[in-house]
């Protein structure tokens, strides 16, 4: 059974940065995402970073203040998140994927296998 565990999460006030983590227990690598939901609302999508961490794919309401990133070594994920806004408040969940599989299946929820708990991000002033 592959276990996807985040952390990183807590409140922050606007303007501020905050980095997400996801230990993912599995050997192989997987194409890794981040959605998030805010209360009341669906899961969205976040950002998608492939096996290798050369491709990554964002939503466009984050584009140019996230990051997604993965350890070389580890089968771990980040989330650099800056010039965070009261927008950004949801819990933030962490999926993995066993293959690429196109820009429009990886910015859906549906096209991942594994998911995490979630972490909750909060920015208020």
């Amino acid at each position: 059974q592959v276990r996807l565990v985040e952390s990183g999460g807590r409140l922050v006030q606007p303007g501020g940065s905050l980095r997400l983590s996801c230990d993912i227990s599995a050997r192989t690598r997987y194409v890794m995402s981040w959605f998030r939901q805010p209360s009341g609302k669906e899961r969205v999508f976040v950002a998608a970073i492939n096996e290798s961490g050369r491709r990554t794919l964002y939503a466009d309401s984050v584009k140019g203040r996230f990051t997604i990133s993965r350890a070389s070594a580890e089968n771990r994920v980040f989330l650099q998140m800056n010039s965070l806004n009261t927008e950004d408040t949801a819990v933030y969940y962490c999926g993995a994927s066993r293959a690429w599989k196109g820009e429009s299946v990886m910015s859906r929820s549906s096209g991942y296998d594994y998911w995490g708990q979630g972490t909750q991000v909060i920015v208020s002033s």
